[in-house]
């Protein structure tokens, strides 16, 4: 936290944006367009759908550059793959680059598998405007692209799948150069990355925040991290990347907290996650603790 007024001020403007940002989806039922993987699909449509937007899913590139031209935003996830996707999803990538339209990347088990690196290492050059993930995937994406000079860059441990091996603190530097990268290259000049973890991180490259809560039950379903991907997506129909990002992220902190006090287990917190999303209000979300950092 910081004394300095004109720190305070700017946190203030920032809580004001996200409130505005879950009114807004509420009101407006954005169309967030999902390539998701075929385990989580359900939730991420559902989870859509509880945070007040509107969920179209496909898997076929036509339908997804087609969708996107009506669409406030789009969402790919790299969870599942099937061969065909190696020349589908960079070619998709390249139109939506072309046509000036947002969207959200989750790079699942980011370096596992040549199939999913070559998909992702194609993404340097037409790059989503948020990406969401886990530490490992984070720190594995920004070597990929070869963002950081060899000596500064800190690998992830071993792949790890879906799961991160890596602190949250680890993957602060992936994260930032990611963020400005995503940024040099959007259609909307400005791009964002949220970390998840035990406190999440949520980057611009210039502003850095860290947001604690959340429920460790998230851990205990599939999709969790999946759904948060497409709710961000979501909001990015209605709100600029930073404040996308941290309105879902923190959307989720909030609801998955109050899913876990509701549940029994991770079949009842599944189910209860959803009535939470649903539920939690705007003033909520914003009066989430926010702490920015360095």
């Amino acid at each position: 936290m910081s004394d300095d007024p004109s720190t305070n001020d700017a946190l203030g403007t920032l809580r004001a944006a996200i409130k505005q940002a879950v009114t807004d989806v509420r009101g407006q039922t954005p169309l967030a367009q999902s390539f998701t993987n075929f385990v989580t699909i359900n939730l991420v449509a559902n989870a859509q759908l509880a945070a007040g937007g509107t969920a179209a899913m496909s898997y076929l590139p036509d339908d997804v550059i087609a969708t996107a031209e009506i669409a406030g935003s789009n969402y790919i996830n790299v969870g599942t793959l099937l061969p065909f996707f190696k020349n589908a999803l960079p070619e998709i990538a390249r139109k939506l680059h072309e046509n000036g339209k947002t969207w959200v990347l989750d790079p699942v088990a980011a370096g596992i598998g040549e199939t999913r690196t070559a998909i992702l290492e194609s993404f340097r050059d037409v790059p989503p405007t948020i990406v969401r993930g886990n530490a490992s995937e984070i720190i594995a994406l920004d070597a990929m692209w070869g963002l950081a000079d060899a000596d500064s860059t800190t690998p992830a441990t071993r792949p790890a799948g879906v799961e991160a091996v890596d602190e949250v603190d680890a993957a602060v530097d992936a994260a930032k150069r990611l963020a400005r990268h995503l940024a040099k290259r959007s259609p909307v000049g400005a791009g964002a990355v949220a970390v998840s973890g035990a406190v999440d991180l949520v980057t611009d490259g210039e502003r850095t925040f860290r947001l604690p809560g959340g429920s460790a039950m998230m851990t205990k379903i599939t999709g969790a991290g999946c759904s948060l991907g497409g709710v961000t997506a979501t909001y990015l129909a209605v709100a600029e990347p930073l404040v996308a990002a941290l309105a879902a992220s923190l959307l989720y902190d909030r609801a998955s907290e109050i899913a876990e006090v509701k549940s029994d287990g991770p079949g009842s917190f599944q189910v209860a996650l959803l009535d939470a999303l649903w539920n939690v209000t705007a003033d909520q979300v914003a009066a989430s603790d926010i702490i920015e950092t360095n």
